[in-house]
C-alpha cells in the first residue's frame, strides 16, 4: 500500500489547476521561512564532501541538539534513510509502534521481515517488544511523552536487549521533549531532522544520536558521501549562527499563532499539533480537504483518521488573510 504524505503540490495542481504561486501549500510539517543561507563556494559543489567537512558538521549537531561526547552521530540524507536502514542494522523481532503516526517507520519493519505490534501508548508496550518506536513530538496529534518516562522506557528495553528508537523529527522548538541529551546511553537511537525546524526539506539532511556501536553500523549502510557538501555547509552554518536562531524561533512562534487564530476564526476546533503544525478535527474532513484544494489550499487528510486534517503554517500575515478567506469559502462548501 502507498503511504500518502504531504507535500504532493505538483499532483494537486494537475487535477485542480493553477501554479504554484496560486497555491498555499499547508500540506507539511515544514518551516515556511527558509533560514538564512550562506554563501557556498564553487569549490565545495565541486568536489567530494571531505572528512574534516564532514567532521565539523556532526560536532555542530552535537552541541546543537545537545549530546555528550560519549554519543555517537551519523549524519544521513534525510531521517527517512535511516528509517529505513535501522531495521537491517539490529536483530529481528518484534516492535512495537506507539501510534498513530508517522506511517513510514511501520513500512520499514514491515518490508525488513519484523512482527509489528502497534498500541497507544508507552503503558501498554508488551515484554515481548524487541524495539519500540516513539514519534515525539507526535505526528500527527502533537502529543508529547515526557523525558523521564521515556529514559526509564529505554532502560527497560535496554535490560532485556531492545531498543527505544525517538523520532523527535518535530522537537527543535520543543527542546523540553528531546531525550538527545542522553544519546549514548545504551538501549537509546534519536532521530533528528534538519530540514523541518529550519524550512530545508529540500536540502535532505537528518541526524541519528545513539551508541558508537549503532552509529558505526548505520555509517557503514549508508556508505561513503553519504551527505553532499553543500548540506554540510549549510548546515554547520545555521546550527552555529545563534544570533540569528533566536529571531528565527520568534517568527516561527508568530506564525504558529496566526494559524490558530485563523483556525479558531473559522470555528475549527484544534484536537493536537506542534509549534509546525495544527491537527483539527472535523466531521467532514474529506470534503473540506477537497474544497480547500478547489481553494488553492493543501493541508493533509488521513485515510486511517477521515476526521482529521493538518494544516501547516501560512509564512506571514498576508498568507494568513488569504487563508482565512479560502477557508471561509471551504467552509461554506464542505457543510452545504
Amino acid at each position: 500500500m502507498q503511504i500518502e504524505h504531504g507535500g504532493a503540490l505538483d499532483r494537486a495542481m494537475e487535477r485542480f489547476g493553477g501554479t504554484p504561486g496560486d497555491w498555499i501549500d499547508l500540506s507539511t510539517g515544514i518551516n515556511p521561512e527558509v533560514f538564512p543561507l550562506p554563501p557556498i563556494g564553487l569549490e565545495i559543489w565541486n568536489r567530494l564532501p571531505d572528512e574534516k567537512l564532514l567532521t565539523s558538521t556532526l560536532n555542530a549537531a552535537r552541541e546543537y541538539y545537545g549530546a555528550g561526547s560519549e554519543a555517537g552521530i551519523v549524519a544521513a540524507p534525510g531521517t527517512q534513510s535511516l528509517i529505513q536502514i535501522l531495521p537491517d542494522v539490529m536483530s529481528k523481532g518484534e516492535v512495537v509502534i506507539v501510534g498513530p503516526t508517522y506511517q513510514e517507520h511501520r513500512a520499514s519493519f514491515l518490508n525488513a521481515g519484523w512482527l509489528i505490534s502497534n498500541c497507544a501508548s508507552i503503558d501498554e508496550i508488551p515484554p515481548s517488544a524487541k524495539v519500540v518506536v516513539i514519534v515525539n513530538p507526535n505526528n500527527p496529534d502533537g502529543r508529547i511523552i515526557p523525558r523521564e518516562p521515556l529514559l526509564e522506557l529505554a532502560k527497560r528495553m535496554d535490560s532485556r536487549g531492545g531498543t527505544l528508537i525517538v523520532d523527535e523529527a518535530f522537537a527543535d522548538p520543543h527542546p523540553e521533549a528531546s531525550v538527545a541529551a542522553q544519546a549514548g546511553m545504551s538501549g537509546l537511537i534519536v532521530l533528528k531532522s534538519f530540514g523541518k525546524f529550519f524550512g530545508l526539506g529540500g536540502l535532505r539532511l537528518g541526524f541519528a544520536l545513539t551508541t558508537r556501536d549503532i552509529a558505526q553500523a548505520l555509517k557503514h549502510r549508508l556508505g561513503p558521501w553519504a551527505v553532499s557538501g553543500p548540506a554540510l555547509i549549510i548546515a554547520t552554518h545555521a546550527f552555529c549562527d545563534t544570533n540569528r536562531l533566536a529571531d528565527y524561533l520568534a517568527r516561527l512562534r508568530s506564525r504558529r499563532e496566526l494559524l490558530t487564530i485563523v483556525l479558531a476564526e473559522a470555528g475549527l476546533a484544534e484536537t493536537g499539533g506542534t509549534m509546525l503544525f495544527s491537527l483539527i478535527e472535523f466531521r467532514q474532513a474529506y470534503l473540506l480537504h477537497e474544497a480547500l484544494c478547489k481553494e488553492h489550499v493543501l493541508t493533509r487528510k488521513f485515510d486511517y483518521a477521515p476526521q482529521w486534517l493538518r494544516f501547516g503554517l501560512p509564512l506571514d500575515e498576508n498568507a494568513a488573510e488569504r487563508l482565512q478567506h479560502r477557508l471561509g469559502i471551504a467552509l461554506d462548501i464542505a457543510q452545504s
